[in-house]
């Protein structure tokens, strides 16, 4: 019991102490404990701050470093297939003035009966002179003079794209060619009758294969333009 009067007397004692010395300060400085108070928590509260806005802020700088590399990989992938820049056409895509130009009157034709004399019952109906069946695609069958353009060469023709040299046909000799269209509304709408340069990039060997056409059509690197020109 004794023990605990003690305590209490001196809590008592140290409570007066420091409102003595509050007092003390006061009246020296002019300045009260309430605003002492106020001024210890107003630092406590800029340090805390300081430090939950660096925390934001490095957490926001690691959040867009990651944001930017997952922009690079996803827009990398991108570039690699659909590139901003890349060739709309085969005429941008490849530089056709390293070969050889000659100029000719090119017609359209179709595999109906309208050019070749033949009806869908027909059991040579769509196959050309060289064997392979017509085709409209990446690398078109073509008719030629086989004197000037034998059997499988390949000519380019703008805004056509490759033809090659599948068939011939008696009103197509010299200088003229024939252009495989699936109707004769494509035709007339496509093309009509023009006389303009094409590009020879290889001449034929007189022979030409389905297996070869497929090829030719299977051309890796030029697939992102094939749906410019198959029907298929």
């Amino acid at each position: 019991m004794k023990k605990s009067k003690n305590y209490v007397k001196r809590v008592v004692m140290t409570l007066l102490l420091i409102g003595a010395l509050a007092s003390t300060f006061t009246s020296i400085s002019n300045v009260s404990a309430a605003e002492v108070t106020e001024w210890l928590q107003s630092k406590t509260k800029s340090l805390y701050d300081f430090q939950s806005t660096f925390g934001e802020q490095s957490y926001k700088k690691v959040s867009l470093q990651k944001k930017g590399l997952n922009y690079i990989a996803a827009n990398t992938l991108y570039i690699s297939s659909q590139s901003v820049n890349r060739p709309r056409s085969l005429e941008e895509a490849i530089d056709f003035s390293e070969y050889p130009t000659e100029t000719v009157i090119a017609t359209g034709y179709t595999a109906g009966v309208e050019s070749t004399g033949k009806t869908p019952d027909h059991p040579m109906y769509g196959i050309t002179y060289s064997g392979v069946k017509v085709k409209r695609d990446l690398y078109s069958t073509i008719a030629a003079d086989l004197s000037v353009y034998p059997i499988g060469t390949i000519l380019y023709i703008p805004d056509y794209g490759y033809g090659v040299v599948a068939d011939k046909g008696s009103a197509i000799t010299g200088n003229k060619i024939d252009l495989y269209y699936n109707t004769v509304e494509d035709v007339y709408e496509q093309w009509g009758k023009r006389t303009l340069p094409v590009y020879v990039v290889k001449r034929g060997n007189g022979k030409l294969t389905e297996e070869e056409l497929h090829r030719l059509n299977e051309t890796e690197s030029l697939q992102v333009f094939r749906q410019q020109y198959s029907t298929s």
